[in-house]
């Protein structure tokens, strides 16, 4: 009695795993890819927002509170959110011709892997090159106020020249680290998950 009682409970305890087709396996993988790309959408769509509510608050900062050097800071700002704009906007068209039933989930996987990495170089690329243009701006607009001679007097004493100099490295370093930061957040953990689905499809 108790060794067929132990062949039955050895048998209802057998998992009950039953492999899946190629077909299965593709719809999830495609279910995985349009979850992420939903992710993305999200994330494209917070900057975009952020970004003109952002530029609305510069534009009534530089012709309501402010005027002189930091009322033209501001207006630079303004242009330069106008371009990120049109950047978010490619992006999400991008974003949206995204659709795996079109061709194979593979080539769709590579496609968008390409175009999320060359988004996120020119990320990396723009900020790199906007924080120290921006600090010059800054400086630029300061002389202009205060009048050339005496901006320049000012400049050229060392302790100026220090000051401007640790200044400048540590917003150029505190700057790109949160920006690296805040892209992997927003999109580089994405793009590992994407990539991981492409290498899953190899599998």
């Amino acid at each position: 009695m108790e060794l067929e009682e132990l062949k039955s409970i050895w048998k209802n305890s057998e998992p009950a795993f039953q492999p899946k087709d190629e077909k299965e396996i593709a719809s999830m993988l495609k279910g995985r890819s349009i979850s992420i790309i939903d992710k993305l959408k999200r994330n494209v769509w917070f900057e975009l927002i952020f970004t003109i509510f952002v530029s609305i608050g510069l534009l009534v900062y530089a012709f309501v509170f402010t005027s002189g050097a930091a009322k033209w800071l501001s207006i630079s700002f303004i242009l330069m959110c106008l371009a990120f704009t049109f950047v978010y906007v490619k992006k999400l068209i991008l974003l949206n011709r995204f659709n795996p039933a079109n061709e194979t989930i593979r080539e769709n996987l590579i496609s968008l892997i390409k175009s999320v990495t060359s988004y996120l170089n020119f990320y990396k690329r723009s900020y790199t090159v906007l924080y120290p243009v921006y600090f010059c701006l800054a400086l630029l607009f300061a002389g202009i106020e205060r009048g050339a001679e005496a901006f320049f007097e000012n400049l050229m004493k060392p302790r100026t020249i220090l000051f401007l100099t640790v200044f400048g490295g540590l917003l150029f370093f505190f700057s790109t680290r949160f920006a690296s930061w805040y892209l992997k957040k927003l999109y580089g953990n994405h793009l590992e998950k994407l990539k991981n689905l492409l290498s899953d499809i190899h599998g």
